[in-house]
């Protein structure tokens, strides 16, 4: 994608009829499961990292905000592709940028922003990343975003380089 440092990270799902709704499109909450699954996904399938790795350094996330946009329907059947990258990284917050494109790649489908905070799992309170994780957040996939210029400005680059 833009500006992506290394590597994309995408991965390819078929909708499933049960995360329909009853027009055979795809349920607007559903694209989180599809979103936040490809993501452990392509952690789990690029880099071998497991979020339960990261339980045992004392450092977790819980989500604090979702913010997306349906811009077309996915289709019961249809293959999509979701791709995945860090647009956002500070001391004990993360921002990850999830996009579902249709097969082919070409049209973009629905984007996804979800801002993680970083807590410790012993005592769910706020934490800072810890230095061995600020280190592999750039090898795991970071992407220059605007992230202050909001959502509809990415979409309209996105849809200018599709």
């Amino acid at each position: 994608m833009v500006n992506s440092h290394h590597m994309e990270l995408k991965s390819y799902y078929i909708i499933r009829f049960s995360d329909c709704d009853p027009n055979a499109h795809l349920n607007n909450a559903s694209y989180l499961n599809y979103m936040i699954n490809a993501r452990e996904d392509h952690l789990r399938e690029n880099f071998n990292i497991l979020f339960p790795d990261f339980l045992k350094q004392g450092i977790t996330w819980v989500v604090r905000e979702h913010e997306i946009q349906y811009l077309r329907p996915a289709f019961y059947t249809e293959k999509v592709c979701i791709t995945s990258t860090i647009i956002g990284l500070t001391s004990n917050m993360l921002i990850v940028e999830m996009l579902m494109f249709d097969e082919s790649e070409t049209n973009l489908k629905a984007i996804l922003w979800t801002r993680f905070a970083c807590i410790d799992p012993k005592t769910g309170k706020r934490k800072d990343h810890t230095p061995e994780f600020m280190e592999l957040a750039p090898k795991v996939g970071m992407t220059e975003v605007n992230i202050e210029a909001g959502m509809s400005a990415r979409v309209k680059e996105l849809r200018s380089i599709a």
